[in-house]
Formats: structure tokens, C-alpha cells, sequence
């Protein structure tokens, strides 16, 4: 109870937390070849960003549950295509909810560190609520419309990355301004992001990618019915 407690503060204050163990070293390497099954199937291109709502036909991914953002490694010269990043932004955002609240846990398939592209942070700008966003004017950015908010230099100053063991999580808040730079390694950093609301949130308009959300009650009761009935797709 002292940890989780503890957890919850520094959730609090900075708007999220990092390193928690989840799975131990067997059950992570069963996870990430699952991933790399999925992976040889799919191909890269799609599992960069593409591999969305895979809960539903995948039973390991319902079991981690919903989305895997895999940045690889890009040893091409930088004269020849940009390296791909994530541009400083806010998750809530462009995902149409009302209030604009969300939870995301972050998945560490495989080992993410500062070399290979780690989430980085800004400490506090949660708290501060949503700021309005424009287009990033580099190339490379992988978010879906382009998206960036800008920050000021002495926020940049303060970037905190959040390093992750395969295996472990973070947590951070829907309105933490957060990015990552370009793998620069020769390694793979694979994630799985899952997306928690409570069932007070409901989804007024499309998201970035003009769809609405499927969502799926993970525990306690949704007495608001915001989101269309979905079964759990194993039992």
C-alpha cells in the first residue's frame, strides 16, 4: 500500500511515473515473440504505428491489450530520408474526449532507453491542462496529422526520458506534453500503449484518425454507457 501510494504521488506531481516491473524475464520474452510472429507478418511499415485495436484477433495483445508503437532502428546516412521521431505533444488532444481525460500505460516489449528512442517528458505541464497545437515543421514526425505543441526552452531544459527494462511500464497522464527522439541504434524499441478512461469520459467527436474508439470495461461498472457495448472478444 506504501509503494502504491508513493506511485500515486509522483503521478501527481509530475504526471507520470516510470519503471514498474510487470512481467518477469520468461513471460517477457514469450510476449516479444508473439510480437516478432505478428511482426513477420504484418511487416514494419505497418507495425510502426499501424497496428491498432489488435485485441481483438490477437489473445496475447487482449492480454497486454490495445496498441504497439515500434520505432526501428534507422542506420541510413541522415542525408537520405529524415529520421522518424515523436514531436512534443499532449495524448488527449485529437482523441475527441469530453472531459479530455485518459490514463496511458506504456508497455516495454523490448528494452527503451535513450539511445534507441525512449518517451521523454516534461515534468508537470499536465497540470497545466491543454495547450494548442500546430504542425511540426520537421520531417519525420511519426504522429498522425503532424501534430506538436510547442514548449519554451527552459521546459525543453527540464525533458526528463523515461527509461524502461522489457517487461516494465510507465504510466502517464493524458495532458503530459511528452515526445521521443530518433533510434539511433541498431536495436528495436517496441511498446504496447494502453488507453484507460473511467467510464465518466465519452467521445464527442472522431479522433485523429476520424474513428471512434472501441472501448472494452476492464473492471467495476459503466452505469453511463458512453461507448457502444463490446464483448470480450476470449472470454
Amino acid at each position: 500500500m506504501e509503494q502504491a501510494a508513493q506511485v500515486t504521488a509522483a503521478f501527481e506531481r509530475q504526471g507520470f511515473v516510470c519503471g514498474i516491473p510487470i512481467l518477469d524475464t520468461s513471460a517477457v520474452e514469450a510476449v516479444r515473440g508473439q510480437f516478432d510472429a505478428l511482426e513477420a507478418v504484418e511487416g514494419r511499415e505497418k507495425c510502426q504505428i499501424g497496428l491498432l485495436d489488435r485485441h481483438f484477433d490477437q489473445r496475447f495483445v487482449w492480454e497486454l491489450a490495445t496498441h504497439f508503437f515500434c520505432k526501428y532502428p534507422e542506420p541510413r546516412a541522415a542525408t537520405e530520408q529524415p529520421r522518424k521521431f515523436v514531436a512534443w505533444h499532449q495524448d488527449v488532444t485529437y482523441w475527441g474526449l469530453e472531459p479530455p481525460y485518459a490514463v496511458t500505460a506504456w508497455y516495454a516489449v523490448d528494452d527503451s532507453d535513450a539511445e534507441n528512442g525512449c518517451m521523454r517528458a516534461i515534468p508537470g505541464t499536465h497540470a497545466a491542462g491543454i495547450r494548442a497545437h500546430g504542425k511540426s515543421d520537421r520531417s519525420g514526425n511519426l504522429l498522425s496529422i503532424n501534430q506538436e505543441v510547442p514548449v519554451t526552452a527552459d521546459e525543453e531544459a527540464r525533458a526528463a526520458d523515461m527509461p524502461l527494462r522489457a517487461g516494465q511500464i510507465s504510466l502517464h497522464h493524458g495532458a503530459l506534453i511528452h515526445g521521443s527522439n530518433p533510434n539511433q541504434s541498431t536495436r528495436r524499441r517496441c511498446g504496447l500503449t494502453l488507453r484507460y478512461v473511467p467510464p465518466t469520459v465519452r467521445q464527442t467527436s472522431g479522433n485523429s484518425y476520424g474513428r471512434r474508439y472501441a472501448a472494452i470495461l476492464v473492471r467495476g461498472e459503466d452505469r453511463y454507457q458512453h461507448f457502444e457495448p463490446r464483448e470480450r472478444p476470449f472470454g
